[in-house]
């Protein structure tokens, strides 16, 4: 009962996550500020910019990690079939691919110098929810 009810906290969790501040980012100048980048503010920088890696980035941030609580809740409840673990697995791996291209972004800006990169609390959230997930679909498979 108690890992069903820590998989549905992260129907709740990753929604704030989500909107919450990954990193601060801003111009290497004492008279700029800093400005938060969430999921949602990236995503919607990204649609202006690059469709496709919006496209890639919504589905590896936001689908597959709610899409995969969901798989894994309907398991848990007897809903759905076990035989679609290994497929959940997959999506919960992939949301780490999300982390991955944020980490990497950090990096690149951090190495050129010119700009200002802080992580935030949500970048933690995020990377916890999606641990998390993975944890909670490696305990219901023992089970």
């Amino acid at each position: 009962m108690l890992l069903r009810l820590a998989n549905l906290s992260l129907l709740l969790l990753y929604p704030v996550a989500w909107f919450a501040p990954l990193l601060r980012a801003g111009i290497d100048l004492p008279l700029f500020g800093l400005t938060e980048i969430s999921v949602i503010s990236g995503l919607q920088a990204l649609w202006d910019t690059d469709v496709a890696l919006a496209l890639l980035v919504t589905f590896l941030a936001v689908f597959a990690p709610y899409l995969k609580t969901i798989g894994l809740a309907l398991i848990q409840f007897g809903l759905m079939r076990r035989k679609v673990l290994p497929a959940l697995d997959i999506l919960g791996k992939l949301a780490m691919a999300d982390i991955f291209l944020i980490a990497l972004y950090i990096v690149v800006v951090k190495g050129i110098g010119l700009a200002t990169v802080q992580t935030a609390w949500g970048l933690y959230l995020f990377t916890g929810c999606v641990l998390a997930s993975i944890l909670f679909s490696h305990l219901t498979a023992k089970r």
